[in-house]
């Protein structure tokens, strides 16, 4: 552990030092280094393939549309905008301060450590070293041990194309993870559970260290009654790819439990159970476009969700475990308990609650009374509906009409609220987490005020509720002398 500790410290050194020798600020460097992992990507498509396939048994397809093709799309978009992202934004002063101008300037923390999850291991590995690239960081990258396979890739491909003075991989378990905690951070990018969320920021305290905690939570789907069968098909089909399609629903965005009124749900469930047929086959055991669990322990955590009696009573379709290939069915339950942990936890896994209402407007105060998810999907053409589920519910991101597309988008901010996450990324929300924004003002020595120094008089106290009060001409009045 000591020797642990010892390369760590060492590995934390040489980021400091490159750091302070001022090349990962330039723009040419940031540009060099978004191009290389552009590049890695390209050159090592059939290498992440088997490894995200022997780590949680994803399709080629899966892989690149979660994996390899969104972070090649980020990372083209934030070498395409960097300039821009980069340059001073000017501010218009007030008249108070004339004459004087005013910008805000973009500047990197500094040395940053991010820690990423197993279910997107290069996903959420490489996002948000993105964003710590193009705002100038160093960065140290933890990924997850549990995706082996992933995080050896990682370790052993990134110094091949990224500068191994800038941005470093460190491999291990939880005893690493404690001593990278250990250290003095600028900037710590978590993404993971909210228990080990709670871990991350308690030890960032200690030394100030801002944080931004991607985390998770229940995120509930709220399907309205739809008129149309063309609507319904198209919103079941969404549902079941917001669940299952996704890492077998090992997502902290994916559908996990929905609420529907109690007319609806015979059809509803009928309508699932064909398409997940349709998607998966007769025997989804045997398809090769769905993933496994990724290791005994959430299995045998999946399975205890399952076997709790009352549980095992609302299940209505699936429930198939098969330890030894690490495999769960797609499930799906009808009113379980709402006191089970499978209601009180995230699922993390293929089981999907139906959680039936008298009426569909009672899906809002259902979702007050839990924590804030980190998204909230609804399914409704309701314009009324729509604006009270906006302003009447608080989540990270609320999506209406299809799942899972939100984490595509750059434009648009991603993260939580609450137990869900704190701070948001991709895009320019990106490089503003991994930014210091610094405001900078310049004055004359023209046109010096009296009233700003003692001795303080009813003169100079009536100057200065002019000035806040933004009242031009009347201050303007009173320096030329002619308002008493």
């Amino acid at each position: 552990m000591a020797a642990a500790m010892g390369e760590i410290e060492d590995k934390l050194a040489e980021l400091r030092q490159t750091f302070r020798s001022g090349i990962t600020k330039s723009v040419a460097w940031r540009k060099n280094q978004l191009r290389a992992l552009i590049e890695l990507l390209q050159d090592n498509e059939d290498k992440i393939f088997k490894a995200l396939h022997q780590d949680l048994g994803k399709h080629p397809v899966e892989t690149y549309r979660d994996e390899i093709g969104l972070i090649k799309k980020s990372a083209k978009y934030a070498l395409s905008c960097l300039d821009k992202w980069m340059a001073p934004k000017k501010r218009r002063l007030p008249l108070l301060f004339f004459p004087a101008s005013g910008e805000v300037v973009s500047e990197p923390f500094g040395v940053v450590l991010i820690c990423s999850a197993w279910n997107f291991p290069i996903n959420l590995a490489l996002e948000p070293l993105i964003g710590a690239i193009a705002a100038g960081n160093t960065v140290m990258l933890k990924p997850s041990e549990l995706a082996v396979e992933c995080a050896s890739f990682l370790a052993e491909t990134i110094p091949l194309y990224l500068d191994c003075k800038a941005i470093k991989v460190t491999n291990g378990g939880v005893d690493v993870c404690e001593q990278l905690l250990q250290q003095k951070w600028n900037k710590i990018f978590f993404t993971g559970s909210p228990r080990v969320g709670s871990i991350v920021m308690s030890a960032a305290a200690k030394h100030l260290t801002p944080v931004t905690l991607e985390l998770g939570g229940k995120c509930p789907a709220i399907l309205d009654t739809l008129s149309s069968p063309l609507d319904i098909k198209v919103t079941v089909k969404r549902i079941i790819g917001g669940k299952f399609a996704s890492c077998n629903g090992q997502v902290c965005i994916g559908v996990d439990y929905i609420l529907v009124e109690k007319k609806f749900a015979a059809t509803l469930i009928e309508l699932l159970k064909t398409t997940i047929k349709k998607f998966y086959g007769e025997n989804p055991k045997d398809s090769k476009s769905i993933s496994r669990i990724i290791n005994e322990y959430h299995f045998e955590r999946l399975r205890k969700l399952l076997e709790d009696p009352l549980v095992a009573d609302a299940i209505v379709h699936g429930g198939l475990l098969d330890k030894e290939n690490l495999f769960i069915e797609p499930t799906i339950l009808l009113d379980p308990p709402l006191d089970a942990e499978i209601m009180t936890e995230e699922i993390f896994g293929p089981i999907l609650p139906i959680i039936t209402l008298n009426n569909i407007q009672e899906s809002i105060e259902f979702i007050n009374s839990r924590p804030k998810p980190l998204v909230i999907y609804a399914f409704t053409k309701d314009e009324t509906f729509k604006k009270q589920i906006v302003s009447g519910t608080s989540s990270g991101s609320l999506i209406f009409n299809d799942t899972l597309v939100q984490q595509l988008c750059d434009v648009l901010p991603f993260g939580g609220v609450g137990q869900s996450g704190i701070g948001r990324y991709h895009g320019h929300y990106s490089f503003e987490t991994f930014s210091h924004e610094k405001a900078i003002m310049q004055r004359s020595f023209f046109l010096e005020l009296e009233p700003r120094y003692p001795p303080w008089n009813d003169f100079k106290m009536k100057f200065l509720r002019l000035a806040y009060d933004f009242d031009y001409f009347n201050l303007l009045l009173l320096l030329l002398g002619l308002k008493r």
